[in-house]
């Protein structure tokens, strides 16, 4: 694997973690956690494969990036974080990514997570 794709992707993966410290603490355990699994999962694919993996992860970097610092310069509203996903972009996905997305939309939702944090720091961008 040529060097500056290994720096991309190394690049990418801090960028997100550093985004996911503003996150309130729950969902950046439950982000750091699902990101460190994606991207060790996808360290073997083939590179059409690992070209559409960095495009998405750079997608959801960017927009994570603007809901954290609206949500910064908004600081007297409730933070918002996320965003839908289209009907087209759910047809493409394989059965074992519907299984994936269901499986992080119930500890997501769920009222009683997995995740004990007691982490009460500000974030910083």
């Amino acid at each position: 694997m040529p060097a500056r794709h290994v720096s991309r992707v190394r690049a990418l993966y801090r960028r997100i973690l550093l985004l996911h410290r503003a996150l309130p603490p729950d969902l950046k355990a439950l982000g750091d956690q699902y990101v460190k699994d994606e991207f060790r999962r996808h360290k073997t694919v083939g590179s059409d494969e690992a070209q559409r993996f960095l495009q998405e992860w750079e997608v959801y970097a960017a927009v994570l990036w603007q809901q954290a610092d609206e949500n910064r310069q908004n600081s007297t509203e409730k933070a918002c974080f996320g965003t839908a996903l289209p009907e087209e972009k759910l047809n493409d996905f394989r059965d074992e990514q519907i299984g994936q997305l269901q499986e992080l939309m119930q500890e997501a939702t769920k009222p009683n997570r997995q995740f004990s944090v007691t982490e009460s720091r500000k974030p910083k961008l």
